[in-house]
């Protein structure tokens, strides 16, 4: 496979975790649904299979009016572009944020305190889904910029001129007879010419893909991928 699967899903797990950790320093009053949860269905709907989408579609959307949720908060840029775009979440009026949007709120409001400093030379990937389909740009850097000690360091090629790591519309499950030629190889060099030691994302695919680059490279002793939520961890 492009990116080992068990990986990917121990590396989302990570973030989770970070996320919780985050609500819990917030006080925020919140709920996982756990297995009743289904997938968002976005990959499923992009490769073609839209029947199946409607059925995780309509699955979710009877939790979230079962719970009563004020907002949904989520971590891939996928579930918060599908929940909120996408037919027939579109129509169920969800409150839907991606985490990089709410916990920029939070340090706009002072509710968020980062005591602790990071010093890393930084870079930012914009996921597409994220930046380009959605137009949150500003949330991520904000964030970065707000941890004390990081160095932060913009791309060549940022924002609506990103550049895609390849593992969106379901690419990240396929596979790639040529490594050396996917886009999140084209990344990490990006990252690499920048000499920063951390090329932080807010995507899983994002990391997925990225991580992959590196090993491909074998520049895990030069660079490192993090989702913010693992730096906002190590910042709390």
């Amino acid at each position: 496979m492009y990116v080992a699967r068990q990986r990917m899903i121990q590396e989302v797990k990570k973030v989770a975790r970070a996320m919780v950790l985050l609500l819990d320093n917030l006080g925020v009053d919140f709920a996982t649904l756990g297995t009743e949860e289904w997938c968002c269905g976005d990959h499923q709907l992009r490769l073609g299979e839209k029947g199946l989408f409607e059925t995780l579609a309509e699955h979710n959307i009877s939790l979230f009016k079962k719970f009563d949720a004020d907002s949904i908060v989520t971590i891939s840029p996928h579930c918060y572009n599908t929940f909120k775009n996408d037919k027939p979440y579109s129509d169920a009026d969800l409150h839907v944020q991606h985490y990089t949007q709410f916990v920029a709120e939070a340090i706009n409001n002072s509710k968020l305190e980062l005591p602790k400093t990071i010093d890393k030379r930084v870079t930012y990937h914009d996921p597409c889904f994220l930046g380009k389909r959605n137009e949150i740009y500003d949330a991520p850097r904000h964030i970065l910029e707000s941890i004390n000690g990081l160095e932060f360091t913009e791309m060549n090629r940022t924002k609506e001129n990103s550049f895609c790591c390849g593992g969106g519309a379901g690419r990240v499950w396929t596979e790639d007879a040529t490594p050396e030629k996917r886009p999140s190889i084209n990344r990490i060099r990006e990252a690499l010419d920048l000499n920063v030691e951390v090329i932080a994302t807010a995507c899983p695919f994002c990391v997925a893909t990225l991580e992959d680059a590196v090993k491909v490279l074998d520049v895990e002793d030069k660079i490192v991928v993090r989702d913010i939520l693992e730096l906002l961890k190590e910042a709390i």
